[in-house]
């Protein structure tokens, strides 16, 4: 059922209602806080997304609670008053929210949500919680503890079953903050000492030439320079694309799914010399707002929106001396960061990404030139949308050899998987490809 935003602004209940519509409705956590947080103050919407993520990390064991208070779940309209007591239980059990608030202002949201004459469910479910100290009792089931879905726990255990216990913690941590110095403007260490001005902590990432990890959670926008294009916020796990890439002045390069444009700007800034880089994606929203981050950053390139899939409905017949896929993906890689997306993917969606992941790499290929490369990437952490398809890929493709970015690699085990954490990166995986010489 679709619930409107509440027409009066609550902390909680718009709380609730963002996690309602990720949970219910399927919808992106990013444009519901962006909905709900117009309304709110910088405080408040700090407040808002912490809870939510919160809950949406904890959900598997609220659930569980909720299970054992409610004698039976709510329909219709009352649904979302649901969400609300799993807010509640959220603040009860992980937040430094005092008792007395979490529920009494919980329960005083319910109002805001057509739920006056629930109030009083909801101030029982709480009270009880609080009575029978459930956040107390062992949690022993090894995926609620997980907070992922079923499924997915599963794939992760399948695939990395002696990194399965650290996949998880990092899984379900706070993602650190890092930032890539835009260096067609300022070196790195410039940037650094107009953060020192500001009393900005942070520490400088040796592995990343142009990057660096802020120690505590900011304001973007009111970092120094912002607004002049010194810096783009990009993990360190996708700084490495346009590295791996490594355009060499006069060449033709393709961004495919290129949206946001997080590395078609890197790839301009270590490359200024290129004779044109493309930026492609399929969505015209999304590319809006690659053209508003290039423009902040001061890059020019080719913003083209047309479907990979398909070249014929955007390519001149030029062929690319390298190209970069980003490929569609679960996503895997960057729960941390998302929570949301562990309960917007199920497990059908990994075959038909699979799928979509081939049609563009075959599609794509037969753009690139002779000598060219060709660099897979994804933010997932599954091997079917990874070394699988590359392997896959390899075995269909006599031209294409692999050029490994690591030393395990091997055609039957190709490219680079990094895993959420390592190094402080998020969950991603590359592949790079050169074709033969004719």
């Amino acid at each position: 059922m679709n619930v409107p935003l509440p027409r009066q602004k609550n902390l909680r209940a718009d709380t609730a209602w963002v996690i309602y519509q990720v949970l219910e409705a399927g919808r992106s956590s990013t444009s519901c806080l962006e909905k709900v947080q117009r309304r709110h103050g910088p405080r408040d919407n700090a407040w808002i997304q912490e809870m939510s993520m919160g809950v949406l990390r904890q959900l598997p064991l609220l659930q569980t609670w909720l299970r054992v208070l409610l004698d039976r779940p709510l329909k219709g309209n009352k649904k979302i008053l649901e969400h609300l007591i799993l807010l509640g239980l959220y603040q009860l059990a992980f937040s430094r929210v005092s008792t007395h608030a979490a529920v009494g202002e919980t329960v005083n949201a319910a109002s805001y949500l057509d739920g006056t004459s629930l109030k009083g469910l909801v101030n029982a479910v709480l009270r009880n919680f609080e009575r029978q100290k459930l956040n107390e009792e062992p949690v022993t089931d090894p995926i609620i503890k997980s907070g992922l879905p079923k499924w997915l726990y599963k794939q992760i255990l399948q695939a990395y079953p002696t990194q399965l216990d650290e996949i998880v913690e990092q899984t379900n941590t706070v993602a650190p903050i890092w930032l890539r110095v835009n260096t067609a403007k300022l070196t790195r260490e410039q940037f650094a000492l107009a953060l020192d001005k500001q009393s900005v902590n942070y520490h400088i990432v040796e592995t990343h030439p142009s990057a660096l990890i802020l120690e505590t959670r900011t304001d973007i926008t009111a970092l120094p320079g912002f607004n002049e294009g010194w810096f783009a916020v990009q993990d360190g796990a996708a700084q490495l694309a346009a590295a791996y890439l490594a355009p060499q002045p006069g060449e033709r390069i393709l961004d495919c799914c290129a949206a946001p444009g997080g590395k078609t700007g890197h790839i301009m800034e270590i490359q200024p010399q290129l004779l044109q880089c493309i930026a492609l994606d399929n969505d015209e929203l999304r590319m809006a707002r690659v053209r508003q981050n290039m423009q902040r950053l001061n890059h020019n390139p080719t913003i083209i929106t047309g479907d990979a899939a398909a070249p014929a409905g955007w390519w001149d017949g030029k062929p690319f001396d390298r190209i970069l896929l980003d490929a569609p993906c679960s996503a895997t890689g960057v729960i941390r960061r998302h929570p949301d997306i562990r309960w917007l993917r199920n497990a059908a969606d990994i075959t038909t990404l699979v799928s979509l992941q081939e049609d563009i790499l075959h599609a794509l290929w037969p753009l690139l030139k002779d000598g060219g490369t060709l660099l897979y990437a994804t933010c997932s952490i599954l091997p079917a949308e990874n070394s699988q398809q590359i392997a896959k890929f390899l075995h269909s493709h006599s031209d294409a050899t692999l050029i490994p970015l690591s030393d395990t690699e091997t055609p039957q085990n190709p490219g680079r998987q990094i895993l959420p954490g390592e190094h402080h990166m998020d969950g991603f995986y590359y592949a790079r490809l050169v074709k033969s010489l004719s």
